[in-house]
């Protein structure tokens, strides 16, 4: 804090002298941001061929550095999206990264891969969870970003049937605070007769929906997306839906915040074809089965406490294919390259009738 307060000792009190100082700095940012990208490039030269481009565990990495250094007054947020946006276009001198996410434009899953990936990717919109796969399975693009667990509704079936089956891995995950506003051309509340929204939304909003447009009728879509783009073009209507969604369809917002729960959070997988190295700070992402036996299930998951490993989730689901079997979804601290966490998986493969290990990742930064 001392280093913090010299460099403004000698900095003047009056307007135009901190517009001056302000300035310097600028020009001081600019000379040093340029700097970084020539390095950045430079790095994409000397890195073996077939290197990824992108490595979240060296972007978590870099962004706790900031954050166990940052005193203010800035908030945490601003500087984490302050860097991941000077990385995002670090990386794309080296080659631009295709994002599919789950569409359209304006869900929550945009809003997750742009606050995740920076502005730089070029984001492609998918009409389903199984297409934004079969983009990175296909090629057509680097990564995906899918929903898998909302605080309030639940895990996402679909993402995790898809788990089963498909070759990807998890490479990094987002954890998104979903802040739900009312969106309409009208600037009047009581001239709003319907309202759009995914069913979800609808059902987070309701008590405020209730409160404050009783006589509303709600009319489910597709996605809050979708949402948006009806409300522009019909009057007496309003979505529900987030910030990205009223920026890119030009949509007022009458209130923000309406959601009832204010610790609404989705997490957010995402999707590649690549490993990821330990970032010291891990999650690794299960899928098991056990096989049809008295106590198999405690048997499966003994291992994981004899070695010391810590489970955050446990999420049963029907099987897709087979009748009355079921798989376990499992989140555990640590990387499977730990020797602590690759013993207990070890056990824990000896013991059960299927394992998947669906990804090794950073646990999300803020």
């Amino acid at each position: 804090m001392a280093e913090e307060a010299n460099t403004t000792t000698n900095v003047p009190r009056d307007l135009a002298g901190l517009r001056q100082a302000i300035d310097a700095i600028d020009d001081q940012l600019l000379r040093l941001v340029n700097q970084r990208a020539a390095l950045a490039r430079e790095v994409g030269h000397v890195k073996p061929p077939g290197s990824p481009i992108y490595r979240p565990e060296r972007e978590a990495q870099i962004l706790r550095r900031m954050l166990a250094q940052h005193r203010g007054p800035l908030p945490d947020a601003a500087i984490t999206r302050i860097f991941r946006e000077v990385i995002s276009h670090c990386m794309a001198l080296e080659q631009p990264l295709t994002i599919a996410y789950l569409g359209p434009e304006g869900t929550y899953s945009h809003a997750a891969a742009s606050k995740h990936f920076g502005s730089a990717p070029r984001f492609e919109p998918c009409p389903t969870i199984d297409e934004a796969f079969r983009s990175v399975e296909a090629g057509t693009a680097n990564f995906a970003v899918v929903p898998v667990v909302n605080s309030t509704e639940g895990f996402v079936g679909r993402t995790l049937d898809l788990a089963i089956s498909s070759p990807l891995k998890v490479c990094a995950e987002i954890d998104l605070r979903i802040s739900h506003n009312l969106l309409s051309i009208e600037t009047q509340p009581e001239r709003i007769e319907r309202v759009f929204a995914h069913a979800q939304s609808l059902g987070q909003t309701a008590g405020w929906l209730a409160r404050h447009l009783p006589n509303a009728q709600r009319v489910p879509v597709a996605s809050n997306g979708e949402a948006a783009r009806l409300a522009v073009g019909t009057p007496g209507t309003a979505a529900i839906a987030g910030e990205l969604a009223a920026q890119l369809y030009g949509l007022p917002m009458l209130f923000r915040g309406i959601e009832d729960s204010p610790n609404n959070t989705t997490r957010f997988w995402v999707l590649s074809t690549q490993d990821v190295a330990p970032s010291e700070r891990d999650k690794t992402s299960l899928i098991l089965s056990a096989p049809n036996r008295p106590g198999a299930v405690v048997d499966l998951l003994e291992p994981l406490k004899r070695h010391g490993v810590s489970m955050t989730h446990l999420e049963s689901r029907p099987s897709p294919d087979r009748l009355w079997e079921y798989y376990f979804f499992v989140d555990i601290e640590g990387h499977a390259a730990d020797p602590r966490v690759a013993a207990a998986l070890a056990d824990v493969r000896a013991q059960a009738a299927y394992m998947k290990i669906v990804g090794s990742y950073p646990v999300a930064v803020a």
